[in-house]
């Protein structure tokens, strides 16, 4: 095969491997020399597994010129985000007091994925323990992103975005507990699933039964995000959620077949108050447009009740000050100012409010459920304008359309946090660009497990457009 294989998709990778025509050794020989030549411009890894990688690599090889039976993923390279473990390979979850941890074995999905032949060539940025929406740590400093230096790669899986958004490796394992993975994905023009509670097995999952993060696949086509859900879904005994949970074909339904008829999208631009920049509402329009192109029948929701963020921040503040606060105790001087503020804004929260919270939490799943009795998808904004400036500040101000709004989070992305505490799948799609030439993300949810379904509307909204052609240079 002639030509660079960084510009090849998984699916399209596969049957190369497999009949002969490119090396798993080609192939991550091209994804390491791209990775070492873009960190420096990007700082997206915090460890690149050169030697192991090609090891693998070598022994991948080996299997296909001996006919050996070859996984779903084999030969092909993985990144994966650096909070989620590593056999043998360093996992800092972007802290400093962590900066020497190398985990005995690895989580469930990553075994999956290695289990299928993929290979690991780097450990991707998270801002510490993936705390939130921009990737930046005192551990390695700040993520770019992948179509521009002055701005973020968002987060916390910035540096997994950008590792498929630059073309180094085809796949890559994110983590999503308020929108962690579809963020950097809209920021990035890559497909990023949050699939339904309890496809994945979550296997670090502190309180695997008051969850709401999900272990997540980030890629550049709905085709290889499908490829990564048939690795990575099963159930498994660490996470309860998972047992009994059947996995269905993902691959079949991820190739554009067919249309849109017979089904109905509910939409909504935004909760009331939350605005959304001109140019994420005309890309928000255009797709909408390109979904009843595609035979769908639409009919616009109300917002009205849907802005969730105090109630997601109860939760998972107070998760975070369980976890965290022996750790600020004693390496206070080696943590984010950002980090160190969300622990304590959870020293108000009393157990009462907490459960308040779940209890709320309980009724949006039910709400979430009735709109999707009503119609088979929702559609939103996935982030109310393009990616943020590199040194925008969590607690600082936001600016949508030249004015300055208060809080990054409910002003960001005050669609992604609701699908966390609902566990219902929402994927990230790239929709379009904005007119500062960087990408726009539209997040569609599916029904509870039907993420397959999910997947086929996506592949056939993709297949809609010629985004997939244009790359960051």
């Amino acid at each position: 095969m002639n030509g660079d294989p960084c510009l090849l998709s998984a699916t399209e990778l596969r049957p190369l491997i497999a009949n002969k025509q490119i090396s798993p050794v080609e192939i991550t020989r091209a994804a390491l020399a791209r990775a070492e030549a873009l960190q420096p411009k990007l700082n997206l890894f915090i460890t690149i597994c050169g030697d192991e990688a090609m090891a693998a690599a070598r022994e991948a090889e080996r299997k296909v010129m001996a006919g050996e039976r070859l996984g779903l993923l084999h030969g092909l390279p993985m990144t994966v985000k650096d909070i989620v473990n590593t056999k043998g390979v360093r996992t800092t979850f972007g802290a400093v007091p962590y900066k020497d941890n190398v985990p005995t074995e690895d989580a469930v999905a990553v075994g999956k994925l290695r289990a299928e032949g993929a290979i690991l060539i780097g450990k991707t940025t998270t801002p510490e323990f993936g705390s939130k929406c921009l990737t930046d740590s005192p551990l390695f400093g700040r993520t770019r992103n992948a179509w521009s230096a002055e701005r973020s790669s968002g987060g916390s899986s910035g540096g997994a975005a950008v590792a498929v958004a630059s073309g180094i490796a085809p796949l890559a394992i994110a983590t999503d507990g308020g929108g962690s993975t579809r963020i950097p994905a809209a920021c990035n023009g890559v497909v990023g699933l949050k699939q339904s509670n309890g496809l994945i097995a979550h296997s670090q999952a502190l309180d695997a039964f008051g969850n709401q993060t999900y272990v997540t696949p980030t890629t550049r086509t709905v085709a290889d995000t499908a490829l990564m859900m048939q690795a990575m879904a099963g159930e498994d005994s660490c996470d309860p959620w998972s047992i009994g949970v059947p996995v269905p074909d993902f691959i079949g339904p991820a190739a554009p077949r067919g249309d849109l008829r017979g089904q109905k999208i509910l939409f909504c631009a935004s909760p009331p108050g939350r605005p959304v920049s001109a140019d994420v509402a005309a890309a928000f329009k255009a797709s909408l447009d390109r979904l009843a192109g595609l035979g769908a029948e639409l009919e616009e929701f109300s917002g009205e009740v849907y802005d969730v963020e105090p109630i997601w921040r109860a939760i998972n503040h107070t998760v975070w000050r369980s976890r965290f606060s022996k750790l600020v105790a004693e390496h206070r001087e080696v943590l984010s100012d950002a980090f160190i503020k969300q622990i304590a804004l959870a020293t108000n929260v009393s157990g009462v409010d907490y459960q308040e919270a779940m209890f709320a939490r309980t009724a949006l799943f039910r709400r979430v459920q009735s709109l999707l009795a009503r119609g088979h998808l929702l559609a939103m904004p996935t982030i109310t304008r393009t990616a943020l400036p590199i040194d925008q500040d969590l607690f600082g101000k936001i600016e949508i359309d030249g004015v300055q709004f208060d809080s990054v989070r409910p002003h960001w992305f005050p669609w992604t946090m609701p699908f966390n505490m609902t566990g219902h799948p929402a994927i990230s799609l790239p929709c379009g660009f904005g007119r500062d030439g960087l990408p726009i993300g539209l997040q569609l949810v599916g029904r509870f497990r039907l993420d397959a379904e999910l997947l086929r509307v996506s592949a056939l909204f993709e297949a809609s457009s010629d985004l997939l052609a244009r790359r960051p240079e």
